[in-house]
């Protein structure tokens, strides 16, 4: 994960988020970002909240052991959200994120899968390797590669889910979200509403997962919270 001078870009992320609550007119017509396995989330389950960039390395590492902490727990226990957030100094992190969105809309028991295919090959999309093609043909590439993994049956809509303006609001919502969520980076993560810090050196593993969600677990219908949050 990046990390900036926070002071910094903590005030010039609270005066992003002045402006884009100003200027966001339109509400969306539903809560931001991806459901994992289709687990309905509720106050009744301990709700994770994930910002990724899909040719993010540090968000890549961080996936295996989140899900496989997250897919530990029964539905009615875990739930978990992905929200896109790409990343301005990463050049197709905004179609990447954009392609998902419109997976997500078509099918979205395929958008997991099309992001676990980004983290596994993201490599094909870092800056260095699409710095001497065009803007129509990196996109090109990204269409290949989601049809190739998800079936070419959908390329061709894939491509007009580009065309559509809508997918595009969409990606920019999910950004303008984590703006006004103060993420800043990727990956970031939100437990119940709660930051879960997290650094480059200190990366969350699948143990770590468990030592912050199994307290949660035994707490659920028992209204017991530590003082420590008041």
């Amino acid at each position: 994960m990046y990390k900036p001078n926070i002071p910094v870009i903590s005030l010039l992320i609270l005066s992003f988020a002045a402006v884009l609550l100003r200027s966001q007119s339109i509400y969306p017509s539903r809560y931001d970002g991806f459901v994992y396995k289709k687990r309905a989330a509720s106050t009744d389950t301990v709700l994770i909240e994930a910002f990724y960039d899909p040719v993010c390395p540090d968000s890549r590492d961080s996936w295996a052991p989140l899900k496989q902490a997250v897919d530990h727990y029964g539905p009615t226990v875990v739930s978990l959200i992905v929200h896109t957030f790409p990343l301005p100094y990463h050049d197709n992190a905004f179609i990447t994120s954009r392609v998902l969105h419109i997976v997500n809309d078509l099918n979205s028991s395929a958008t997991y899968p099309l992001l676990e295919a980004f983290f596994k090959y993201q490599n094909q999309f870092y800056n260095a390797k699409t710095n001497n093609i065009s803007r129509a043909a990196a996109l090109d590439k990204v269409i290949g590669f989601a049809s190739r993994t998800l079936g070419n049956s959908i390329q061709s809509a894939i491509r007009s889910g580009f065309s559509d303006t809508k997918t595009s609001t969409k990606t920019r919502v999910s950004f303008k979200y984590g703006c006004m969520r103060g993420v800043y980076g990727t990956p970031f993560f939100f437990v119940n509403g709660f930051l879960v810090p997290v650094t480059d050196d200190d990366m969350i593993d699948y143990n770590g997962w468990r030592k912050i969600i199994d307290p949660l677990t035994t707490k659920q219908g028992k209204n017991e919270y530590p003082l420590t949050i008041f």
